[in-house]
């Protein structure tokens, strides 16, 4: 088995950032009495504002940064989100809360071009949808969980690495599946260790930890340690929930202030239909009727339905968006924008026809009825469709229908 293990350690932020096309100053805070900086983004960084300060201390610093009360679920819901645009390389996904995505792909490897090319792809996705994190391979998930914990964005892909890899993995990562390790490491993790009970005894990796006797460490904190570690080490099984995509996409994505501009609504809606395109691949099908709600202050949604031919293609369905909201009168300014594909059909793969250029003149077609459609208004581009009547004259009718061909 090969794991993919994608981690994002500015996840608090990312579900933020993604829709700022400017990358204003931008910081994440805790929901204490007393607030600090959790995540801080570049521009933050540039004025001196870095993660475990006080908000004071912040705005002290930069009294215009944009703080953002954490979201935990608007975290946990871009994870699902990056997990079903993921299935487009492996059916196979685990989420890892609360900051990670497993994704095992022995089996795709040809497919794709080898895990270097998979790679690529899989990093270059993550900035389109923008989600950047850090991605690490190993035989085990465990082993690529810690890997990306660490920050180590290596591949491996022999046993003998993996054991040296693990074995020089500093031991704080067995304080569990957590964000913020520095704000964690004034208590116990579940097995009662501290930085103070490892320092005491020279333990700083989890290889000097191992080198340890065994029934000492399972007898001091407990044997599940030691399990844990081992299935790290490719030595235990290590069963994980399977990720179960559902029936449709949904994404949801907050901008950074308000905005009346269409136009500027784009950038985005972007990051969504990427993310739509990348669940329509994997399952192999396309798209006919999508809807997009735009969530205003104080104003109802305004919600734009598309008929489409079954199509996947991001850029397609981004120019059709375009078409529409250029001439959509919005009410109020935009807070938030909505994505959910209503309806998707089987998408028939052409190979080889006997006529290549005919099918793609064909879906080419369709897709400029598409966008003159959505410029112009549902009637104002119409097409023929044959009517049973034994006079030619009443043989044809208009047609109109959003999801029809030319």
């Amino acid at each position: 088995m090969l794991w993919i293990c994608l981690y994002f350690p500015d996840l608090p932020l990312s579900v933020f950032a993604r829709a700022d096309a400017q990358e204003s100053p931008t910081v994440v805070s805790s929901a204490s009495h007393r607030p600090d900086v959790l995540v801080a983004n570049e521009a933050a960084k540039q004025r001196g504002i870095v993660a475990g300060l006080s908000i004071a201390a912040a705005l002290a610093l930069d009294s215009e940064i944009t703080i953002r009360l954490r979201d935990e679920c608007a975290e946990a819901e871009a994870l699902k989100n990056i997990a079903l645009w993921a299935g487009q390389w492996t059916s196979t996904i685990s989420i890892e809360p609360p900051a990670g995505v497993l994704l095992e792909v022995s089996a795709c490897l040809n497919y794709f071009g080898g895990l270097e090319s998979l790679l690529d792809r899989i990093d270059s996705g993550l900035a389109e949808i923008g989600f950047p994190g850090v991605i690490a391979t190993a035989p085990t998930a465990g082993a690529a969980s810690l890997l990306a914990r660490a920050g180590r964005a290596i591949a491996i892909q022999e046993r003998e690495a993996l054991e040296r890899e693990v074995g020089a993995l500093p031991v704080e990562l067995l304080w569990g599946q957590t964000l913020f390790i520095n704000a964690t490491l004034a208590s116990q993790n579940k097995w009662g260790l501290t930085p103070t009970t490892l320092a005491g005894i020279g333990v700083r990796t989890i290889g000097e930890l191992l080198a340890l006797p065994r029934e000492g460490i399972a007898r001091r904190f407990g044997q599940s340690l030691l399990d844990e570690i081992d299935r790290a080490r490719g030595m235990l099984p290590d069963a994980r929930p399977m990720f179960v995509a559902p029936e449709r996409y949904h994404g949801q994505i907050e901008l950074p202030s308000p905005v009346d501009d269409a136009e500027a609504l784009l950038f985005a809606l972007k990051r969504l239909v990427v993310e739509l395109a990348g669940f329509l691949r994997g399952r192999g099908a396309g798209v006919t009727r999508l809807t997009c709600d735009l969530v205003h202050e104080d104003a109802k949604p305004t919600s734009i339905v598309l008929g489409l031919s079954s199509t996947r293609q991001a850029e397609h369905i981004l120019n059709v968006l375009r078409e529409r909201l250029s001439r959509e009168q919005l009410p109020d300014r935009v807070e938030a924008i909505r994505l959910i594909s209503e309806e998707i059909s089987p998408l028939r793969i052409r190979e080889g026809d006997f006529f290549p250029g005919a099918d793609r003149n064909t879906e080419a077609g369709a897709q400029l009825v598409e966008r003159l459609r959505a410029r112009l208004g549902e009637n104002a581009v119409r097409s023929l469709a044959l009517h049973a009547d034994h006079r030619p004259e009443d043989a044809w009718r208009y047609k109109s229908d959003a999801a029809a061909g030319p």
